[in-house]
C-alpha cells in the first residue's frame, strides 16, 4: 500500500521514523541475467544455475548491485508526495550486502527516514536507512543510506 504525503514538509516531518514497508518482490534468474547483460557480470555464481547449484549458497545468487539498483522500484511502490513534480538520486553514504539473494527470493525494504534538509528551489534532501530483507532470512541482504533529492 502506497503512503501519501500532501507536501514535502509533510514527509521531512516524519524523520526519526519508519516511514513504509513495501510489498514483497520475488528475484527471478531471468532479473539475474539481464543484469548481468546491462553491467558485464557475468561471474557465474550469478548466471550458470548447474555449477551455482555445487558452489556455497547452491543457488545461483543475485548480484549485490541488483539488489541495491531495486530501491527506487521500492521508494516508487511505497510513497508519494502529491506537491513534488520531481525527485533525484544524489547518492549513497553507505551500502552493506550483509546476506546473499538466492534466486527465487522475496524481498521487501523498510524505509526509515534518518534526516531531512531543505536545499535550493523549496526542496529536500532526504537521507534514508534502506533495509532490505529476504523472507526467511534473519539477516537483510542489503542496509544502505540512500540520499534523494526531491522538488516541489
Amino acid at each position: 500500500m502506497k503512503k501519501t504525503f500532501e507536501t514535502l514538509a509533510d514527509l521531512a516531518a516524519c524523520v526519526g521514523q519508519e516511514v513504509a514497508i513495501s510489498d514483497w518482490l520475488t528475484i527471478t534468474q531471468e532479473q539475474v541475467n539481464q543484469f548481468a547483460v546491462a553491467t558485464g557480470d557475468h561471474q557465474w555464481i550469478h548466471i550458470d544455475v548447474e555449477r551455482a547449484r555445487s558452489g556455497p549458497f547452491g543457488a545461483p545468487i543475485a548480484h549485490g548491485f541488483l539488489t541495491l539498483s531495486l530501491i527506487p522500484q521500492f521508494f516508487g511502490a511505497t510513497l508519494e508526495v502529491l506537491n513534488a513534480r520531481m525527485g533525484v538520486n544524489y547518492g549513497l553514504n553507505k551500502v552493506r550486502f550483509p546476506a546473499p539473494v538466492p534466486v527465487g527470493s522475496r524481498l521487501r525494504a523498510h524505509l526509515r527516514l534518518l534526516e531531512a534538509s531543505p536545499i535550493d528551489n523549496q526542496g529536500y534532501q532526504f537521507a534514508w536507512e534502506v533495509t532490505i530483507e529476504r523472507e526467511g532470512s534473519s539477516k537483510p541482504v542489503c542496509v544502505a543510506e540512500s540520499l534523494a533529492r526531491q522538488y516541489p
